[in-house]
């Protein structure tokens, strides 16, 4: 029977409640070893099969840790039968992971939201409870699958209940709820120590209780360690010493047992695997009876469970190094023929000094792994083999492939010691740049754009002579990296070196093209010609996910309404599908930026949102700030004030340790933007000269990232007409250079704020004239209010309505609330009304809302917006209840009609 804990099991009785009636709950129970987790687990078994409901359990096992996906495959067993209801990529990347079926590696997560689906089909039968104890010895791809379904279980009967050490480890780091479990309450501690008798007298008890701190285990264990004759004032290291504890009641069996208890330790349980060893040994599987009668272990038909993970740990933590690989060398042998991956981790913890064949084994076993998507196994399957290989150059092969695995595990700080270890190796020309690849894309999306820049020029310049092809692709990659960095010369570089070259292929050919256009746009050197020219052979690269990114570039920057805009959808359905978390987020940002500057304002919200959470989730530092930067700068727009100021400073913060100097002017502009809208003009202008200054500083001439226009608007209500009339000349030969329509607007607009009186009705017409071919309605409608209030203090009222009017009615359909105040104060000073909109159920819905709302409305069932979104089918069915309650309809056709798509 349990003792105590009344806390914890009204908190596990609170979430299990809700998941009968269809809210998913999940709690990661913590704390030291022997605290009571698996007892708490245990009491919430017996009360969840009590209730009716199902019940998945597993426990990470230490000697499994390098078995790539054996934990999933040990909570999921009972229910793959119903793998084949899962959407088709789903069941492909999960029933690969188990070795079920065939197929190529994937992306870590996409066998995570098959897990979420799997989870939410099993629980439409019932409720169902996941309970995982030990979770922290999970091996590592099945811990990242299961927590990657966790955090997004919402409206499923569902309840995850696992527990862990106070250690590092996936699950303690994947964001959790999390309820540290403590000690046990005095009186409950005293009740415990009270039930073991007169082992103990009164003084030694008070001390066991004072020095167990609660600990149930150390209560139980140390009582029979001779703790009544400690001297006073002895320490007593509590859980610490419960492993020696054990290991020392090891010391007094016999020989025989000893070797046979070592046995069981590594073997990880199997009865028969244990047995086979031990012969190997010259000892018998009986011999562990002395074992089970000293109460070390438990052995059953099939199985061999220790009393506590702290007796395995304590009995193979005590054993010489020679026994125990002795120990690995005979269970290498007798392991089952099939479970070839256990056989190399022992064959590999069996062998001290490098040895070929042994390396051989192991890299075999990794190459397994990654065909399976188990990445992090893989990696340390590489990593283990590059430790036991002679060659020292098959050793850097072998570390830049567990490099390579550690990057798509997840793991960047682990992908560079590795890369790190491999460079003072001797590399082929090809390694070598197979390695700067490597490096570059883990310094690009981590933060650290300055390393990657030069990563990427270096090997570019290095490939040049040999292999043009990936040599454009290297200096491609270093123009966007120094984008981000904001290096506009590192850029410029990167580009004439890529004109110097003659690539073969197609695709290289027209990711150079693409990435030259991006560094003379950067440099204000033209580009939007040759831009426009490869974005007509946008369709040819669809299908490569590497491209993803080059295929939605050019709606940012040429900002005009035809070009390449109507494939953006299918750029994104196809990294979904492929459930490609690490490559959406920059993807998505991309995307949202482009519905930044139309009339989808709603959807960038909702796509930075999403961004941001994939981009935290995954640790890329560049993608958060950039998707924070552009979801300020769309909040001050909007008038989120609170919201705005905190992303913008967020993205500061991150552009500041990072040197991402780009991000940083647009988090710069965010914050000027919030005071202008806001009418606090003087501030305004003052952001926007340091803003200006950063600019000039960091060498970016772009005229579409200047605030020129901005500014010359705060200065004519400031009075500054010289100043605003010198600004406004500038920039409309900045404009005129680089010749889009974009920046054209903004200059003639600026010209209409300035210009002289008589010129104002031509300044504004050509400025309207070039915003008919942009898809930027608010920049338009910026121009709207400026020519209608320009009119308005000319005297002509009536000539001023017009344009204000068109201003007011798209700052409320974009919901930019600042400007919509403005432009209805405007129309009122002319003696007319503003007929402000009322709010719709459209402006209630959340980001998620809307981008359930959308998919649904475009024809996608529930289950397929799942498996878009990374949420489960019950989720998006709540999602939908919401959407449907806030817009007053109740089907599928009064969906579509009410949500434009």
């Amino acid at each position: 029977m349990l003792v105590g804990r009344e806390r914890e099991r009204q908190v596990i009785s609170r979430l299990v409640a809700s998941a009968r009636v269809g809210e998913s709950g999940t709690l990661l129970l913590s704390g030291e070893a022997g605290i009571g987790k698996s007892a708490l687990l245990d009491d919430a078994e017996s009360a969840i099969g009590a209730a009716g409901m199902r019940v998945l359990r597993a426990a990470g096992v230490d000697a499994e840790r390098e078995v790539p996906f054996g934990g999933l495959l040990q909570l999921l067993r009972p229910v793959l039968d119903q793998l084949d209801a899962l959407p088709a990529p789903q069941a492909e990347a999960l029933g690969s992971a188990l070795a079920l079926v065939p197929g190529s590696s994937g992306e870590r997560f996409a066998v995570g939201a098959a897990v979420l689906s799997l989870l939410s089909r099993v629980a439409e039968d019932r409720p169902l409870a996941v309970i995982v104890d030990d979770a922290h010895l999970l091996d590592p791809p099945s811990a990242q699958a299961l927590c990657f379904a966790a955090r997004r279980l919402t409206a499923d009967p569902v309840v995850v209940l696992l527990a862990a050490r106070d250690e590092p480890s996936v699950v303690r780091s994947a964001g959790l709820p999390e309820l540290v479990v403590g000690g046990l309450e005095a009186a409950d501690a005293e009740s415990l120590a009270a039930g073991l008798g007169h082992r103990l007298s009164a003084e030694a008890r008070s001390r066991l209780l004072t020095s167990a701190a609660g600990n149930p285990l150390a209560l139980l264990e140390l009582t029979d360690e001779g703790f009544d004759a400690l001297p006073p004032g002895a320490p007593v290291p509590v859980p610490a010493s419960l492993a020696r504890t054990f290991a020392r009641r090891a010391d007094a069996l016999s020989a025989d047992t000893r070797t046979a208890l070592l046995v069981a330790a590594a073997a990880g349980g199997d009865l028969a695997t244990v047995a086979g060893a031990c012969v190997l040994l010259g000892v018998s599987v009986s011999d562990l009876d002395e074992a089970a009668r000293g109460g070390l272990l438990t052995v059953d038909a099939a199985r061999i469970v220790f009393r506590h993970d702290l007796v395995r740990s304590g009995v193979y933590a005590e054993a010489p190094p020679t026994a125990r690989r002795a120990v690995h060398a005979a269970l290498a042998r007798a392991v089952p023929a099939a479970d070839v991956d256990r056989h190399a981790w022992h064959l590999g913890e069996a062998t001290a000094t490098p040895d070929a064949a042994v390396a051989g084994v192991l890299d075999d076993a990794a190459t397994r792994a990654r065909a399976r998507g188990a990445w992090a196994v893989a990696s340390a399957g590489y990593e283990r083999a590059a430790r036991l290989t002679p060659d020292p150059a098959d050793r850097a092969v072998r570390l830049i492939s567990a490099a390579e695995s550690a990057w798509r595990a997840g793991l960047p700080d682990s992908a560079r010691d590795l890369l790190d270890r491999a460079s003072a190796l001797p590399l082929s020309n090809g390694l070598r740049t197979r390695s700067a690849a490597l490096d570059g894309a883990v310094a690009a999306r981590t933060g650290a754009v300055e390393r990657a820049r030069d990563v990427y020029l270096a090997a570019g310049t290095r490939a040049a002579d040999d292999d043009p092809d990936t040599a454009v692709m290297l200096l491609a990659e270093a123009i966007l990296a120094s984008q981000f960095a904001g290096d506009v010369a590192a850029a410029e570089s990167a580009a004439r070196l890529i004109a110097g070259l003659d690539p073969q292929t197609a695709e290289a050919r027209w990711v150079g093209a693409m990435a030259t256009s991006v560094a003379d746009i950067l440099a204000g050197a033209g580009g939007p010609e040759l831009l426009r020219s490869a974005s007509a052979e946008v369709d040819t690269f669809l299908d490569d996910p590497q491209l993803a990114p080059w295929l939605v570039v050019a709606p940012l920057y040429l900002r005009e309404s035809a070009v390449g805009r109507d494939l953006i959808p299918t750029v994104v359905a196809h990294s979904r599908r492929r459930s490609d978390i690490g490559g959406l987020p920059i993807l998505l940002f991309y995307v949202a930026r482009d519905q930044a500057t139309t009339d989808r304002w709603d959807d960038a919200v909702a796509g930075y949102t999403e961004a941001i959470q994939l981009a935290r989730e995954a640790g890329q530092a560049t993608d958060v700030t950039a998707c924070l930067a552009g979801l300020s700068w769309l909040e001050a727009r909007r008038g989120d004030v609170d919201a705005c100021r905190a992303h913008a400073e967020e993205a500061l913060a991150l552009a500041g340790e990072h040197h991402l100097g780009f991000f940083q002017t647009w988090a710069m502009t965010a914050l000027a933007e919030l005071e202008l809208g806001l009418g606090r003009t003087d501030a305004a202008l003052e952001r926007y000269r340091e803003l200006d200054a950063v600019l000039t500083d960091l060498g970016l001439v772009d005229v579409d990232l200047s605030p020129a226009a901005e500014m010359v608007e705060a200065m004519v209500h400031l009075g500054l007409a010289d100043e605003a009339s010198t600004l406004a000349r500038t920039l409309t030969e900045r404009a005129e250079i680089k010749g889009q329509p974009w920046s054209m607007a903004r200059a003639a607009r600026a010209a209409g704020m300035t210009c002289p009186d008589p010129d104002v009705d031509v300044c504004f017409s050509v400025a309207l004239a070039y915003h008919q071919h942009t898809p930027d309605d608010f920049e338009a409608a910026r121009t709207e209010l400026a020519y209608g209030s320009r009119l308005r203090r000319l005297k002509r009222r009536v000539d001023s309505r017009p344009h204000l009017r068109t201003a007011l009615a798209a700052f409320e359909r974009l919901g930019a609330v600042p400007w919509a105040d403005q432009a209805a104060a405007e129309l009122r000073a002319t003696g007319e009304t503003a007929q402000r909109r009322s709010s719709t159920g459209l402006d209630h819905l959340t980001p998620q809302e809307l981008q359930v709302a959308r998919m649904l409305a475009s024809g996608r069932t529930t289950r397929e917006t799942g498996a878009a979104l990374f949420l489960s089918p019950k989720t998006i069915e709540y999602h939908r209840r919401n959407v449907y309650l806030k817009l007053g309809i109740r089907s599928r056709e009064e969906l579509a009609d009410a949500i434009p798509v």
